[in-house]
């Protein structure tokens, strides 16, 4: 009975020295990541992965740091991943759709987002992100749409009003400057609406 209560508390012990290592390792990720060093964030939590390439957690904290880090493919990899590991999960997702849209792939980006969508109609990046896909393929009138229907529930959100910007813009809206009268009322300092004077 007593080597049982001995193994039992070595085992524990293992575990929390464990344990202990895994949040000192993502500490200092998240350090790392402040100071832009992504490169060392991504090497501190390779012994994590290494462990456990089945987590979830470290697949999805890899991706962004990847991500971060400009190595689309294997920020692509640790979401797909990620999604593999926790299928309802939205959040690999989003990084695949980033990751789409920063390479102009915008039908594969638009294809993730609908498919959000589908879930969850009102998720805001998974709209904003079709937004950003449905103008990047020139397809404004359902870009409208959606930046219409999300400025019901967030109407001075300076995110979609420029992608509404964007959109009329492209579209030589009459509504334009009265839309860019609204975003610099709400933000006085905005990049894009001051640069298009």
């Amino acid at each position: 009975m007593r080597y049982i209560i001995i193994l039992i508390l070595s085992i524990s012990t293992i575990c929390a020295i464990d344990s202990a290592d895994i949040k000192d390792r993502y500490t200092k990720s998240y350090n790392y990541e402040k100071m832009a060093l992504y490169g060392e964030a991504i090497k501190v939590l390779a012994p994590i992965y290494n462990k456990y390439k089945d987590g979830y957690m470290i697949n999805i904290r890899l991706g962004w740091l990847c991500y971060l880090d400009n190595k689309a493919e294997d920020s692509i990899n640790y979401y797909k991943q990620a999604s593999l590991i926790k299928p309802l999960s939205i959040a690999p997702k989003l990084g695949l759709i980033r990751i789409y849209l920063n390479r102009y792939e915008f039908n594969e980006a638009e294809a993730l987002a609908f498919n959000i969508l589908k879930k969850d109609y009102y998720n805001y990046y998974g709209n904003y992100y079709a937004i950003q896909a449905l103008i990047g393929e020139k397809k404004y009138d359902i870009a409208i749409e959606l930046i219409q229907k999300m400025l019901v529930l967030y109407p001075i959100d300076t995110l979609f009003l420029e992608q509404l910007f964007i959109a009329y813009k492209a579209t030589s809206s009459i509504y334009l400057k009265a839309l860019k009268e609204d975003i610099l009322i709400i933000d006085p300092n905005n990049i894009l609406a001051n640069s298009s004077l």
